[in-house]
């Protein structure tokens, strides 16, 4: 697989989404998985040495950043649209290390099925809750169980490319 360097993507290529305790760095290899041919983000979180990339992104000095996946849906939009990429770092325990407010990538079971989104996460309710907030205004806040979460992370950068040409 070949590599995809981005070094001076212009006013709108890349965003990075910064935590004060970010740090980062100066090289990477991010891979780029593509989630419907990995069925989902808790098979590709549990074991990801199993699926092979896509490919690999390298931007320098971004934060660390344990993959990236193609968005799809307008839930996030103008924020993120259909086909950018989103860059993120898992979470591996769930219920105490939300950052309120922030961009994840989540993965939640709703009625016997997986849903794949992007989302803020604010706090719900109660304490065992949380509401999934979308950017585009057309798009309702869902609350739902923290235990419904199967697997969430950071969302760390976006990329998004204007034209193929």
């Amino acid at each position: 697989m070949g590599e995809m360097t981005l070094t001076n993507a212009g006013s709108g290529g890349i965003k990075t989404y910064r935590l004060k305790t970010d740090t980062t760095v100066e090289s990477q290899q991010i891979p780029l998985y593509d989630i419907e041919a990995v069925a989902g983000l808790v098979p590709l979180f549990q074991d990801n040495k199993t699926f092979r990339p896509l490919d690999h992104i390298s931007i320098p000095h971004l934060p660390k950043c344990d993959g990236a996946v193609y968005v799809t849906g307008d839930s996030m939009y103008p924020l993120l649209k259909s086909g950018d990429i989103v860059m993120y770092k898992e979470v591996h325990d769930i219920p105490n290390s939300i950052f309120w407010g922030e961009m994840y990538l989540v993965s939640v079971a709703l009625n016997d099925e997986e849903y794949i989104t992007v989302k803020y996460l604010q706090r719900g309710q109660t304490p065992d809750k949380v509401v999934l907030v979308s950017e585009n205004k057309h798009h309702q806040p869902k609350e739902v169980e923290i235990d419904k979460i199967r697997a969430l992370a950071l969302v760390k950068a976006s990329i998004r490319v204007n034209a193929m040409l």
